[in-house]
């Protein structure tokens, strides 16, 4: 069976299930905003199966993403507002609007150029649909700090940036110095405010060193995560008690787990 046909019964599939009489109460209980969390957990769950690079669990969280644009499609189709179909024609209209150098006449140019052109693209379709200012249209759903790095990007297109990494490095002293004479006045609401200037400072550092922030924040996570059942490994063969390790044990604990990453790596992985 082609792609085609596994789509369409798929797309039959979820008609099916949402069919009043033969189909699922689960399934028929659903709108669209008791699945957006839904459809949110599984872009992440697709990004946590690229990062161990198996094949099988790709294709499977591929598989269950792909469920959820049926889904809302299916909710939309059955409002009369749209159907898959015009949501595939959309997405493909949109790519090849967007890739002039591909499907027209416009010359290419490298990945800098062509990244360039992109933002043009979608600035041109966002003033199209009312959206006229540099920032307008970033989903306040976002993670917060996906947020904050998209903000930042759109801000530079703009040509509100700093000149360079360097710059940004220093505007992150600057932040960690206000922040000192926040935790010196005890307040903690100013505490709070210097602490997010200083993370959405270190998310643009991120971006003039190439590096995205929510990548490197997810490997960090797991990277702790290993490290920490590297520890309580540790302690369990040493018949310790973690509750009654002081600072000098945890540390000894630490710094043996990091100088064996691999030995405790292999279960540190495991998911609800």
């Amino acid at each position: 069976m082609n792609a085609a046909a596994r789509l369409e019964v798929l797309l039959q599939l979820m008609a099916q299930l949402r069919d009043p009489g033969r189909g699922c109460p689960w399934d028929q209980a659903q709108d669209f905003a008791s699945i957006a969390p839904c459809t949110i957990e599984e872009a992440y769950e697709v990004a946590d199966a690229i990062a161990s690079g198996e094949p099988a669990r790709i294709r499977e969280e591929l598989g269950d993403l792909l469920f959820q644009v049926v889904f809302h499609a299916r909710l939309a189709e059955e409002r009369g507002w749209f159907d898959f179909a015009a949501v595939a024609a959309g997405i493909h209209d949109k790519l090849v609007r967007r890739h002039p150098h591909v499907f027209g006449n416009a010359v290419g140019g490298d990945s800098a150029s062509l990244a360039q052109q992109w933002e043009q693209h979608k600035r041109a379709e966002r003033a199209a649909s009312g959206q006229h200012g540099a920032l307008g249209g970033v989903p306040l759903a976002l993670p917060a700090l996906t947020r904050a790095a998209k903000l930042g990007r759109r801000a530079a297109h703009a040509g509100f940036d700093w000149p360079d990494a360097a710059g940004v490095r220093a505007k992150i002293d600057e932040e960690l110095g206000e922040a000192d004479r926040a935790l010196q006045a005890a307040s903690p609401v100013a505490v709070a405010e210097e602490l997010g200037d200083l993370l959405f400072t270190i998310v643009n550092w991120s971006r003039h060193l190439d590096v995205d922030p929510e990548t490197a924040l997810r490997a960090a996570n797991r990277k702790f995560e290993q490290r920490f059942a590297g520890m309580e490994a540790l302690a369990a063969q040493r018949g310790l008690s973690l509750a009654s390790l002081d600072a000098g044990s945890w540390d000894e604990l630490w710094r043996a787990a990091k100088a064996t990453p691999a030995e405790f790596s292999s279960g540190s992985d495991s998911r609800d």
